[in-house]
């Protein structure tokens, strides 16, 4: 968190006051630190895997939302103790609910949204809105404000003032309540929605927050597959800016495989591919679809047809045919790979193996890993009559918060082109 000087430190109001409130503090007693002209950023905050940790007594809290290494620790740590498979991945929805089956009744204090995270805070919003759902369906609706001033680093210009409202209640209170958040969107800012939550929940919410062109970001990991890819087609085909952080992280995969092909000598072969694997792990299939989707719309394949086929690790891997330009077939498999230690969200890439073939000279095979010791799979099957490249690609190690202060760094009131054209054939490529 950068340093910020606090204007209003965080205050308990009625609902019934808080835009009333709000409007009085910058008009009034703030009249000498006029609020930014930047944009609202509007948070769906579940954290149901660290509140459930702290239930049970395996965190000890505050609750923030932040995805910090302790979260993730003991995440990881209760999987076993859930029964689940050591592969989980600790931002596997079906995690939070597993852990939400053990017996504790602890207690800590509830600070999402209470605070404007560094990464974000250097962006200077103008008003951060946080709706943060409780375990406890029932809990009565609480409404708290702030104001607070991010102070520049040196030599680095002014900064400009914002404030903090949440409102903190069981998941039907919340949606209750939206007429009182309505009110607090400025219809003269910009406003982005960051639905961080699994996007099976709360679907009246989502719809009532992320209308018109307010610009909503989500995560394509986190929920049903199918439910996560018709969703992006939806508002991709109404012309509402959206950007997927599951996306954003295939960011390094696609400049790899870019940088491999760059070569004068390589470039002919990507219109001669004849075979494309991908290896992800867990039971949710998107990030890969939507890294197959993106190279075959940039390569002009035409998706014959997709299918299941049957895979060592759990759940059911996909196949599916694609012809060239040319007319020649390319077979496409990807596969479900089980990890000893899982990354953080569900269906992190693990490799990829793309062949390449023509009429002249040998096969090139190209192998990308998450790992160096990851792709041997993708190494076996008469890999060595060809001639191979292999790259291990630099995973970034950034948190959700800098992913979405990047995304308000590049402003991105529209649809990146290339996920609009990817998440289509990602959604056809899924079988049903």
């Amino acid at each position: 968190m950068s340093t910020q000087l606090t204007l209003q430190p965080p205050l308990a109001l009625p609902p019934s006051e808080v835009s009333s409130y709000l409007e009085s503090l910058w008009s009034k007693d703030l009249d000498s630190s006029p609020g930014a002209a930047t944009f609202t950023l509007v948070v769906w905050e579940g954290a149901w895997l660290e509140q459930q940790l702290v239930r049970c007594g395996r965190l000890d809290g505050p609750i923030t939302g932040l995805l910090n290494e302790p979260v993730l620790e003991a995440a990881r740590a209760a999987a076993g103790a859930c029964n689940l498979p050591l592969s989980t991945a600790p931002m596997d929805p079906q995690l939070a609910w597993a852990i939400g089956n053990l017996a504790g009744n602890h207690r800590a204090e509830d600070l999402r949204g209470q605070f404007v995270e560094g990464a974000i805070s250097a962006h200077m919003p103008r008003r951060l809105i946080t709706l943060a759902p409780t375990l406890d369906g029932n809990k009565p609706l609480e409404t708290l404000v702030a104001a607070y001033c991010p102070l520049p680093d040196e030599g680095s210009g002014g900064s400009a003032c914002g404030d903090v409202v949440v409102l903190r209640g069981g998941s039907g209170t919340l949606s209750q309540s939206l007429d009182l958040v309505q009110p607090l969107i400025a219809a003269d800012l910009p406003c982005w929605v960051w639905w961080n939550s699994s996007l099976d929940e709360a679907p009246e919410v989502m719809a009532a927050l992320a209308t018109g062109q307010r610009r909503l970001v989500v995560d394509s990991s986190l929920g049903d597959p199918r439910s996560c890819l018709d969703l992006l087609v939806a508002r991709i085909n109404a012309g509402q800016p959206i950007n997927d952080l599951n996306w954003l992280r295939l960011r390094s995969w696609r400049e790899s495989l870019a940088m491999v092909f760059d070569p004068p000598s390589r470039r002919d072969d990507l219109n001669h591919v004849v075979q494309l694997d991908l290896d992800v792990e867990g039971n949710n299939p998107v990030k890969g679809l939507l890294l197959a989707a993106w190279l075959a719309d940039r390569l002009g394949w035409h998706l014959v047809s997709s299918y299941e086929v049957d895979c060592d690790g759990p759940g059911q891997g996909i196949g599916a045919e694609f012809e060239r330009s040319d007319g020649q077939t390319v077979r496409f498999r990807q596969m479900t790979v089980p990890v000893g230690v899982p990354k953080t969200h569900p269906g992190a890439m693990v490799g990829l193996r793309l062949i390449c073939q023509s009429s002249q000279g040998s096969p090139l095979c190209v192998i990308l890993c998450s790992e160096s010791g990851g792709c041997m799979r993708l190494e076996s099957g008469g890999m060595a009559s060809m001639q191979l490249a292999e790259e291990v690609v630099p995973l970034p190690n950034e948190s959700e918060e800098m992913e979405m202060a990047r995304l308000l760094s590049g402003s991105h009131d529209s649809t990146s082109p290339l996920l609009a054209a990817a998440a289509p054939l990602a959604a056809k490529l899924l079988p049903h």
